[in-house]
């Protein structure tokens, strides 16, 4: 059903917290936000959602995941795709850069090539996807993590560009690890076209400054797949906190300790901090054996591992949840919605269209009752089934 305007809510507007107000939409975006209530028709209508008792946040952002509903982003068919945006919506996140793995970078061109042509064939406003993350194949042998050695390889920025070229301009953040030789020129040209991310990397705090130096501005899932933060040699850690990089972090409880999470918070300026997923196709499927790119996935409650091994290979836990783990963990409620909705969607320039609630923002909502329960989803000005 389109909706017009949605009136009685407390929303969410960055910077302000929650606050008393009425939005009206108009082909797809948000065109008038009344603060306090008091949209110039008072009227109420077919097309007129009535919020009253639930909270209105933006759709939420995840920049990082690799699938879900048993589906992997690396498929490379519209059949997974549409899977993989009917999850993620019906679970309140309107945004999604779906990663690919350390592949031949053939096979990320098919990839790539595909998610191209989804892109095209459907209508743009109401796609979830909205961009691709390259996670590898430039990553390091000694952290490689769940990221396949076999595919591993030195930088290099012309196959990227090119890459980045054939999808029109799909790729919208890219990881290396720095040591790697070329990585820091290679960080330097890519930058100029897309986020370049520090991941999977055994950097020491010098050579992560150097890549911050030369256009990095961001990290991939911190603290997971690169050196530890330590009082002598703090690491990428202590290189993105001089350096105001922006952050990922996992919040599914398994990646990361409660007091981690708590402390980051508290480290980092809070607006370069990102929760993200990391979630795989055996997302929302129960315990069984999946796959992420081309290994195999075991799952067994909520932790993901490859096959055989006690390597953890992402998450089986979606963004919504990740972000009411970090409510849980003590995150204060507001920094938590921000590290899932604006914070991603500025990192990697949609902050422009998505993550946020004010006047030519897609009309991405959610509405929550007092317990965070999902009581509605507005996808493009669009109400979906979720509505009770």
């Amino acid at each position: 059903m389109k909706i017009s305007r949605i009136i009685n809510g407390t929303v969410f507007l960055t910077g302000r917290s929650f606050v008393r107000a009425d939005l009206e939409i108009e082909e797809g975006s948000i065109s008038s936000v009344y603060i306090c209530g008091g949209s110039s028709d008072t009227a109420t209508d077919a097309e007129t959602l009535d919020a009253s008792g639930l909270r209105v946040l933006p759709g939420l952002v995840d920049i990082h995941l690799h699938g879900c509903g048993g589906h992997d982003f690396c498929e490379g068919t519209a059949e997974a795709f549409e899977a993989i945006e009917q999850y993620e919506l019906a679970h309140g996140i309107t945004t999604i850069l779906p990663a690919t793995m350390s592949l031949p970078l053939d096979r990320v061109r098919e990839v790539l090539r595909a998610a191209n042509e989804f892109r095209m064939k459907e209508d743009i406003e109401h796609l979830v996807m909205r961009g691709v993350n390259l996670e590898g194949p430039f990553l390091s042998a000694g952290k490689h993590g769940a990221q396949n050695k076999e595919h591993l390889r030195q930088p290099d920025p012309e196959a990227v560009l090119k890459l980045w070229e054939e999808s029109g301009g799909l790729p919208r953040i890219i990881s290396i690890a720095p040591e790697l030789d070329g990585a820091i020129e290679c960080i330097r040209e890519l930058s100029e076209v897309m986020t370049v991310s520090i991941a999977h990397t055994e950097a020491d705090y010098d050579k992560a400054i150097e890549a911050f130096k030369a256009g990095a501005s961001h990290v991939t899932h911190m603290f997971n797949s690169m050196m530890p933060f330590l009082h002598r040699d703090p690491g990428v850690v202590g290189a993105a906190l001089d350096s105001q990089a922006d952050v990922e972090l996992i919040c599914d409880g398994v990646h990361l300790h409660p007091s981690v999470v708590r402390a980051v918070f508290r480290m980092f300026d809070p607006s370069r901090i990102i929760l993200i997923s990391d979630s795989t196709m055996g997302t929302g499927m129960g315990d069984g054996l999946f796959r992420l790119g081309d290994q195999d996935v075991d799952i067994a409650g909520n932790h993901a591992k490859l096959h055989g091994t006690d390597v953890l290979a992402g998450s089986v836990t979606n963004l919504f949840d990740c972000m009411m783990n970090a409510i849980r963990f003590g995150v204060p409620e507001e920094r938590a919605i921000a590290a899932a909705t604006i914070n991603p969607a500025r990192s990697v320039g949609l902050d422009g269209k998505v993550g946020s609630i004010s006047p030519g923002m897609a009309a991405d909502l959610i509405l929550i009752d007092e317990n965070y329960n999902l009581r509605g989803i507005v996808k493009a000005g669009v109400l979906h089934d979720v509505w009770r």
